[in-house]
């Protein structure tokens, strides 16, 4: 089954606010995995306004499951993850003043910066994957990176799903998984998955490892609470396997 990594940058987002350490970032992740989650993923940007470089070295004490640190590979995060040895670093072309993540890398262009990074991480065994978009092309030069895996950038997806077109928004994407598992890459993706639309994606998408959800999953656990959610998303992945069987 797709494994499910919740992102917690949402809960950080909400202790900042106030200050202080409630809610506590290393609790919410001890329970994410107490409740069924399947890894943690953390986003630290440069500005820290969410995830903490200091959260990203300490969540390892309370890990059971897989640790995925995202970010854009420069010095002070690449001597973070090097020091702090997650299972995987996805490697994002985040702008430093991007609210969010919106592209996914041109590896073409740097194909030379991302094959040396992906170097230096596979050195200390770190499973590399990088944030990616539906294009042949990129994702042959993906391939040439070294890297392990992709995340498939879902934005579009969810959007064209929202507006009722599911079969046209899930076509670039499985298309997509297709080529990359060809290239011998693994498939992760993520970004605006949510409880409408993880169990079609995941059904119609194949080679598909991992997805990492996090804005709309505490969203939601506002409403349902946190075990309940967490339990809905892992139903949702275990039903598409079922109806994909």
């Amino acid at each position: 089954m797709t494994r499910l990594s919740v992102n917690i940058n949402k809960i950080a987002t909400l202790r900042n606010a106030r200050g202080g350490s409630v809610p506590n970032v290393l609790t919410a992740a001890q329970r994410c995995q107490e409740y069924g989650g399947q890894g943690i993923t953390v986003h630290p940007r440069p500005d820290e306004r969410h995830i903490t470089y200091e959260d990203v070295r300490t969540l390892p004490g309370v890990m059971q499951t897989e640790f995925n640190v995202e970010g854009y590979p420069g010095a002070a995060f690449m001597e973070l993850v090097l020091k702090v040895k997650p299972q995987q670093v996805t490697l994002v072309p985040d702008d430093p003043n991007v609210l969010t993540s919106n592209a996914g890398w041109d590896t073409q262009l740097h194909q030379l910066f991302l094959q040396e990074t992906v170097q230096r991480l596979h050195a200390e065994g770190i499973r590399t994957s990088l944030f990616m978009e539906c294009d042949d092309a990129l994702l042959e030069a993906a391939a040439q990176t070294g890297t392990d895996r992709i995340e498939l950038y879902t934005e579009a997806f969810a959007r064209q799903y929202a507006q009722g077109q599911p079969q046209k928004a899930v076509a670039p994407y499985v298309a997509a998984a297709q080529k990359a598992h060809e290239l011998g890459m693994g498939v992760n993706a993520g970004h605006d998955l949510d409880l409408d639309n993880l169990q079609y994606f995941a059904q119609q998408v194949p080679h598909l490892e991992e997805v990492s959800i996090g804005h709309a999953l505490i969203a939601d656990a506002l409403y349902l609470g946190l075990e309940n959610t967490i339990q809905r998303y892992l139903r949702a992945l275990e039903m598409a396997r079922y109806e994909s069987a």
